[in-house]
């Protein structure tokens, strides 16, 4: 039996996180044009959103950069966990795993630096990239996912025995055999979750995407962040109850397809 006070404390911290959501959600159908003043119901807001192409372009490019990035971090990211936990010691490994990681603990303001730095020299000595866009953006949010992808990666063939890759080897399959058909299925799942991961975390980033975007490649949340400045409008609202929706919905599809596996 659980007791009063761990259940009340539970209920608290849902509240506590969820109780500003559910605010939001409501306010998106107020017909009041203060962003958080009810002024009876209405759908004004999703209209107006509908023709408010700046925020729909910004968004249409989120989620481009987002599914862009997340996949170059799960190559990148992939590949680096695989070395890291199929292949023993090697020269330069402790520094390979120091590199790839460091993302994770350095503060996003050094790294979105660092890459600004970096794309301005290449840019004077190669000419590539031409300027910061979305391709930048892209770049940047992919070095930071593909730190979370190669721990995933790694702690998942951590704990898996490498029994069934040198019996297919012992067996007479090639090594890409052996990788195709043992190693990369036991990847699967942590490649999977590592890509949703990269993708939220591209999808909601401010940081990085404002030290390496430039005019054409405002991602929504910088665009948020900008108007911030001016004045919210019930629209964003709006635009976050859609969010809201569709990752429920996302959720909803993995659980049923999760249930029909079982």
């Amino acid at each position: 039996m659980i007791p009063v006070w761990v259940r009340a404390a539970l209920w608290a911290g849902l509240a506590f996180l969820w109780l500003p959501v559910a605010l939001l959600v409501a306010y998106a159908f107020s017909g009041d044009p203060v962003p958080f003043r009810w002024g009876g119901f209405s759908l004004r807001w999703f209209t107006a959103l509908a023709a408010n192409e700046r925020l729909l372009e910004a968004a249409w490019l989120s989620l481009r950069v987002a599914g862009g990035a997340a996949s170059l971090a799960v190559l990148l990211g992939g590949a680096t966990g695989w070395v890291l936990a199929r292949h023993g010691p090697f020269a330069g490994r402790a520094l390979l795993g120091t590199l790839a990681g460091a993302p994770l603990v350095l503060p996003e303001v050094v790294t979105g630096l660092s890459l600004l730095l970096l794309f301005v020299a290449l840019e004077g000595l190669t000419g590539w990239p031409a300027g910061r866009g979305a391709l930048t953006v892209l770049l940047a949010h992919a070095t930071l996912g593909s730190a979370y992808v190669a721990v995933i990666v790694q702690s998942r063939l951590a704990s898996r025995d490498r029994d069934l890759e040198e019996a297919a080897l012992d067996l007479g399959a090639t090594p890409a055999t052996s990788f195709a058909t043992i190693t990369l299925p036991l990847m699967a799942p942590s490649l999977a979750a590592g890509w949703l991961l990269a993708f939220t975390l591209s999808l909601d980033d401010v940081v990085l995407a404002s030290f390496t975007s430039g005019p054409s490649g405002t991602t929504l949340p910088v665009a948020l962040f900008s108007m911030l400045r001016l004045g919210m409008t019930p629209e964003v609202n709006a635009l976050a109850t859609l969010l809201l929706l569709a990752a429920g919905l996302t959720l909803g599809i993995m659980g049923l397809l999760l249930q029909r596996r079982d």
